[in-house]
């Protein structure tokens, strides 16, 4: 069984785009920048955005951060974006997900420019990823493709389950997989919690992955051996030995499963710190496009 670093693998990028980003600034004296806009008092949101902003900073980004009180308008809100959107000192712009549930997730994702949709949430770069197009990946999912390539995990022919179906994670990793092309060309099946027996399709998988959010759903006798586990679940579960009185697990029992599995994600530092990773080099995509500098 090895063990598949996320944190380590992030931090490769990292430097690799920090060094992208120095040649970029010598030959063109601009550098990527990137707005996020967070509303709200959320204590989760609040810790992806701080480590958002830290690797803008580390990387050589111009970050900006929009911290907008939870009682703001949806028409304030959107008119914020729009001016994001014509600002070029920004290549682009992320909407801290949740919002207040007065304002309307769908109609700000779609506002974004489409050009600085560093997410990939707005509906035409999904639309794009269905078919094949070249367009803004999902960080999450993106940061799984990356995984598998790095670690030289063989896609193509190879049976991936993909338990889960949220717009987030679940449907583009799948979609990413589907694709006809290097590093994926995979047979994708889609199950969630519907089905009276998950096993059923878990144990027919060569790469499994776990995206629903809830605590060590995937169990030992849930998979065949040799599979590949990638655990996007992050959960939080009592535990009195901590100091915090809580510890993080994934949505697989990873202390059973790594016995049976060739590769296998930690929680934490496993697929999560790829999704800042990604985002970063999404960033950069933005800027080399808007400013058509490569």
């Amino acid at each position: 069984m090895q063990i598949i670093d996320g944190k380590k693998t992030s931090a490769e990028i990292r430097e690799e785009i920090k060094v992208k980003v120095e040649k970029l600034k010598e030959k063109s004296g601009k550098v990527p920048g990137l707005v996020t806009i967070l509303v709200g008092e959320d204590p989760a949101s609040q810790v992806y955005v701080n480590s958002k902003i830290k690797a803008c900073v580390e990387i050589g980004m111009h970050s900006k951060l929009e911290k907008l009180d939870a009682s703001i308008s949806e028409e304030e809100l959107l008119r914020l974006v729009n001016q994001y959107n014509n600002d070029p000192l920004f290549h682009g712009i992320l909407v801290q997900l949740p919002l207040p549930k007065h304002i309307d997730e769908d109609k700000v994702i779609e506002a974004i420019n489409l050009n600085k949709d560093v997410d990939g949430f707005h509906p035409s770069s999904v639309g794009k990823l269905v078919i094949g197009k070249d367009t803004f990946k999902s960080c999450t999912p993106f940061g799984i493709m990356e995984l598998l390539k790095r670690y030289k995990i063989e896609t193509k022919g190879k049976h991936v389950v993909v338990v889960g179906r949220s717009n987030i994670v679940g449907k583009p990793i799948a979609n990413m997989l589907v694709q006809k092309e290097e590093g994926a060309n995979a047979v994708v099946t889609v199950c969630h919690s519907a089905a009276p027996d998950l096993s059923i399709f878990t144990k027919q998988a060569d790469i499994l992955i776990a995206a629903v959010g809830r605590a060590h759903l995937i169990t030992k006798d849930m998979v065949k051996d040799g599979v590949v586990i990638i655990d996007v679940g992050i959960n939080r579960i009592d535990a009195r030995e901590k100091k915090k009185g809580y510890k993080l697990v994934g949505d697989v029992d990873f202390d059973n499963v790594s016995e049976k599995s060739s590769f296998i994600t930690p929680v934490p530092g496993g697929v999560g710190p790829m999704t800042i990773a990604m985002l970063m080099t999404n960033t950069l995509k933005a800027f080399s496009k808007l400013e058509n500098i490569n």
